[in-house]
């Protein structure tokens, strides 16, 4: 399942543009790396999601345990990446109880 945080180009103004092109890499990969500490970190502490540089654009990917947990994980991801281009794969993990018995052969 793929969803688009911000297909985005550069930002024209605001905190994204004042320190240089949003673009560059080693400011697009200073900011993913900075998702990533606040993933793992902040309220959520969201390890099984990863969000790499790659080809211009950034990945958000992983399995998340909740819907809730998965809009945190995208709210994060337009906060830190704004302006840049985002793709994103993170799904909620299926964690309801089987409603039938496992058949085994």
């Amino acid at each position: 399942m793929s969803d688009p945080v911000g297909h985005q180009g550069p930002a024209a103004s605001g905190p994204a543009s004042a320190g240089g092109n949003p673009e560059a890499p080693e400011n697009a990969e200073y900011r993913v790396a900075h998702l990533q500490e606040r993933l793992a970190a902040e309220e959520l502490g969201e390890l099984g999601v990863r969000a790499e540089f790659r080809a211009g654009a950034v990945a958000v990917t992983g399995t998340v345990p909740s819907a809730r947990c998965r809009e945190t994980v995208l709210r994060l991801a337009r906060e830190e990446l704004a302006g840049l281009t985002v793709h994103t794969d993170v799904v909620v993990a299926e964690t309801d109880r089987p409603d039938h018995a496992e058949e085994l052969w």
